[in-house]
């Protein structure tokens, strides 16, 4: 496991006691979620390609992490990342140069993962 595996797991457990506080604010996330992440007119991979753009524009390590991970799940290519992190580039600027290297990193870490000989069920 490589550190974007440490992101994600160092979010879980403030997560889950926030989310004891506030069950059905993240009922609701998680039903948003699943919502605009399925298959529709535009592909469950395309849409995880956006979140991933929107994660590195906003600067959001754990949002980068998640929709890496969405996206190698899914399939994307590593040129399919490459160009939707360079769209990102044009539009966010400077500080996306700084996180769509960070995305790129994020989204191979978690395809090797899934391309290993030992890779389980995610």
């Amino acid at each position: 496991m490589g550190h974007w595996h440490d992101v994600r797991s160092a979010l879980r457990g403030p997560a889950r006691e926030l989310r004891e506080y506030i069950p059905a604010t993240y009922h609701g996330f998680a039903e948003l979620h699943a919502a605009s992440l399925a298959e529709g007119s535009l592909s469950a991979k395309t849409k995880e390609l956006i979140a991933l753009a929107i994660a590195v524009a906003d600067r959001c390590d754990g949002c980068i992490a998640s929709h890496a991970r969405g996206a190698a799940l899914k399939g994307a290519t590593e040129q399919e990342v490459a160009e939707t992190l360079g769209v990102t580039i044009m539009m966010g600027g400077g500080p996306a140069t700084v996180y769509a290297p960070r995305a790129w990193e994020a989204f191979r870490e978690f395809s090797a993962e899934l391309d290993s000989p030992d890779a389980t069920t995610p």
